[in-house]
């Protein structure tokens, strides 16, 4: 006799009489990969209530309701035994147990009537007998397996260990074998395997309304069954598809790390090396590299060279051959693991920039905004007046405006020598990952706080302090810091802006100056602020020495700013492109020729070509933009001189 389990959904309780009526819903198939066809069951009410499918422990009667391509419903009762014995005790512990909620599922006792293994393992029960029904202590979590739930019950079988099944037609002379196979497909591959069975029911009941259509009359006796007996077979699977897909829903919230699911069960694990952040993205940019940008070759390389690291494999796999969004095989392997490390990558930089410090460690963050998305605001109030009686009343109004972000890019290129790139060791992979995020920070730091940084249409943002005139700082001791703090949080006081998402940008060198002030008793003047950070005042400060414009401390800048007030779109990607045959020129301003008919046309000048010098290019970029929400927002200090 085998079984089949399933949770248990109470739909009521009659504490008086003991009746329990639920669903005994149609199964999941098990770790075998069985399904059983709930409109396929037969049985003969009333059936045996059984404890853990023990023959020897019977504790009530079941009736079931007619079967549903939803499932079964029943209704069971346990008896009230007044008479002491070892009867009583068990009927009075099954029914205390369903009350406090440890037995919580049911498994049906059936036997096979006719059955079909599936295309790639598990049996596909299309007619079965129910013979009894048990309650099973089975986990109310999803993530319990039934291979755990079986073993646990297998000690109660009701008829031994094993399953016979009647005799299938003999395989033809020249075809295989049908083999069971006990490995469990996935939902995904059971939804696969389920749509793959619907379609040609579908089909055939197409065919079958076609031709009465064609023929102008109504569906005969031989139709008619075949044709309902279809179209409870699609509305089967159909049903079972929704149920698969709800499962794999509820099992994504669940997942489990490969290495604790292995170390759970038992097997062996050996879990790779953590690696440092962006060392991954380095390792697939480098294998790129060395192999020309031959997606091929570089596959090779990855496995030659980081057997353990799987994602990298992945990505490279997928690039070879083309596809589609729709194609599972092409997005199911790139969509999930490029964007994972290559947000690796991204969370080694971000924490590095200006930007990526806003929000993280108590620092305020910036208002985020999708990328060419309008966001509407108001600029000015109306104005309530005074009414005399009969007098008119005044009209007043409101002024709006619409913002909206495009797509901007911050890109760079660095250039590393083919012996870096051939001979690599972990030093070569931590250059290659500094080099590209020092690429981006430089260029987003400085462009973020530069006050001549202007917006330029449909390439770049301005910074946050363009157009905002400078306020000179009042001197360079303790005493000016104080008044100098006055100065820029009035600003915030008359633009009548809430301070409590201020924040400070500034050089290191000018935090570690005023960290270093002390008084005359020797104690510091402002102890909780450090060259990497802290606070000022109670003001979460944000250091960059690229807050020093030109390299000198006359460019030295303190900038106070409402981080609520500035508009951030970021798509949080790094994208690489490699290249051995170009010709750069290997300077960090490279120039641009209006007069070659457009701005984006290079300079005519020396080049250096990479294929010559046995070089490699890495450029990164990056899609990224920002925007100062009011002008009352920000306000800075420039030639700030403070000194311990």
């Amino acid at each position: 006799m085998d079984r089949a389990y399933a949770l248990l959904e109470i739909k009521a309780v009659d504490t008086a009489r003991r009746i329990v009526t639920g669903t005994a819903t149609t199964p999941l198939p098990d770790r075998l990969g069985d399904i059983i066809e709930p409109l396929g069951v037969t049985f003969v009410n009333p059936l045996p209530l059984l404890l853990y499918h023990d023959a020897q422990k019977p504790i009530g009667r079941v009736t079931f309701d007619a079967p549903t391509a939803k499932g079964i419903t029943f209704s069971a009762t346990l008896p009230a035994v007044t008479e002491p014995g070892t009867l009583k005790d068990r009927v009075d512990e099954a029914w205390q147990s369903l009350k406090a909620g440890l037995l919580t599922g049911v498994s049906i006792g059936f036997r096979a009537l006719e059955h079909a293994f599936l295309k790639e393992g598990g049996v596909h029960f299309l007619k079965t007998e129910v013979l009894e029904l048990s309650l099973v202590a089975i986990p109310a979590n999803a993530s319990a397996t039934i291979h755990t739930i079986k073993s646990l019950d297998g000690s109660h079988a009701a008829s031994g260990v094993g399953r016979s099944y009647p005799p299938l037609p003999a395989p033809g002379a020249t075809g295989p074998e049908l083999t069971r196979q006990t490995s469990m497909k996935t939902a995904s591959e059971q939804i696969a395997d389920f749509q793959a069975s619907r379609t040609p029911k579908a089909d055939r009941m197409n065919v079958i309304m076609q031709k009465a259509m064609t023929e102008g009359r109504t569906l005969t006796t031989d139709e008619s069954t075949e044709y309902d007996g279809l179209s409870a077979d699609v509305k089967s699977y159909t049903d079972h598809i929704t149920r698969l897909e709800a499962f794999e829903a509820i099992q994504a919230t669940k997942a489990v790390p490969v290495a604790d699911a292995r170390k759970a069960t038992g097997q062996a694990y050996v879990e790779p090396p953590k690696l440092p952040p962006g060392i991954e993205f380095a390792r697939y940019a480098m294998c790129l590299a060395a192999a020309r940008g031959n997606t091929h070759q570089a596959l090779e390389i990855a496995k030659q060279r980081y057997p353990d690291q799987a994602r990298i494999q992945i990505v490279l796999k997928a690039a070879v051959a083309a596809g589609t969004t729709t194609d599972p095989t092409w997005a199911g392997a790139l969509v999930p693991e490029y964007p994972n490390f290559a947000g690796d990558f991204v969370d080694f930089l971000r924490p590095m920039t200006i930007v990526g410090k806003f929000g993280v460690g108590g620092v305020p963050s910036l208002r985020r905004v999708p990328f060419n998305v309008r966001v509407g605001g108001q600029t000015s109030g109306g104005t309530g007046y005074w009414v005399g009686q009969g007098a008119p009343k005044p009209v007043t109004k409101f002024d709006f405006e619409t913002t909206k972000l495009g797509w901007a890019k911050v890109a760079n290129i660095a250039v590393l020598t083919e012996e870096l790139i051939r001979f690599s060791s972990p030093a070569a992979e931590g250059l290659v990952r500094d080099a590209l995020a020092a690429a981006l920070i430089a260029r987003m730091d400085i462009d973020f706080i530069d006050p001549a940084k202007a917006l330029v249409a449909d390439v770049s943002p301005a910074s946050i302090t363009n157009g905002i005139a400078a306020l000179t700082p009042s001197g360079t001791d303790a005493a000016a810091v104080r008044t100098d703090l006055q100065t820029l949080l009035g600003t915030f006081m008359t633009g009548n802006l809430n301070p409590t998402s201020a924040v400070f940008i500034m050089p290191n060198t000018v935090a570690l100056a005023i960290s270093l002030m002390t008084n005359a008793l020797g104690q510091p003047e402002f102890s909780t602020i450090t060259m990497t950070g802290g606070t000022l005042k109670g003001i979460p400060v944000i250091t960059s020495q690229y807050a020093v414009l030109g390299g000198s401390p006359d460019g030295n800048l303190l900038i106070l700013v409402n981080a609520s007030d500035i508009f951030l779109s970021d798509d949080g990607q790094v994208v690489i492109d490699v290249s051995r045959e170009a010709s750069l020129q290997m300077a960090d301003d490279p120039t641009n020729s209006p007069a070659a008919g457009s701005p984006l046309a290079p300079v005519p000048t020396s080049l250096v070509s990479l294929w010559q010098t046995d070089s490699v290019g890495l450029r990164a970029h990056r899609f990224i933009n920002w925007l100062r929400r009011r002008d009352e927002a920000v306000a800075y200090l420039e030639n700030v001189q403070y000194s311990a």
